[in-house]
C-alpha cells in the first residue's frame, strides 16, 4: 500500500510539474501577452466530454514539444466547458468562461482555438487538426 501510495503521488506531482501554464483570465493574459510581447492562443475546450479536445490536450498541448515552444512564444489561456457535475468550475470562473465565449465563440464550437494579439483581437482561428506538435505550432504562428 505504501509503494502505491509513493507511485501515485509522484506521476501526480510529476503531472503537476509538466503541466502547460495555462492562463484563466483574460486581462491577466494580456498583461503577460504586453509584458513579454506574445501570442495570446484562447482554448475553448470540453475537457470531459468533447473527443477532439481530449485529443488535442494528450496530442498537442500536453506534448513536451509545444510547451517548450508555448511557454516562451505564446500565453495560453483556457475556457474550459465542463459538463459532469464533478467536473463543474466555480461561479466566478464560469462567468468569466461565458464572456470568452460570447465574444470569441458565438456559434459554440468545440474545439475552438482563437490566436489573439497581445491586445485581445483575433488574428486567426482553428480547431482540432490531426498533425503533428509541430506543424500545430507552425499553424498558430501563421496567423
Amino acid at each position: 500500500m505504501r509503494i502505491f501510495t509513493l507511485i501515485t503521488f509522484s506521476l501526480l506531482f510529476s503531472a503537476l510539474v509538466n503541466a502547460q501554464n495555462w492562463q484563466t483570465d483574460l486581462e491577466k493574459a494580456k498583461e503577460i501577452a504586453n509584458n513579454e510581447n506574445r501570442k495570446i492562443v484562447l482554448v475553448f475546450q470540453g475537457s470531459d466530454w468533447c473527443a477532439p479536445c481530449i485529443k488535442l490536450e494528450q496530442n498537442i498541448w500536453s506534448s513536451e514539444e509545444f510547451k517548450n515552444y508555448a511557454k516562451d512564444h505564446f500565453v495560453m489561456l483556457l475556457a474550459d466547458f465542463p459538463r459532469k457535475k464533478k467536473n463543474q468550475l466555480p461561479k466566478e470562473q464560469q462567468e468569466k468562461n461565458n464572456f470568452l465565449a460570447e465574444k470569441y465563440n458565438p456559434q459554440g464550437f468545440f474545439p475552438l482555438i482563437v490566436v489573439l494579439d497581445k491586445g485581445g483581437e483575433v488574428l486567426g482561428s482553428t480547431g482540432y487538426k490531426n498533425i503533428s506538435p509541430k506543424e500545430y505550432i507552425d499553424l498558430l504562428n501563421s496567423f
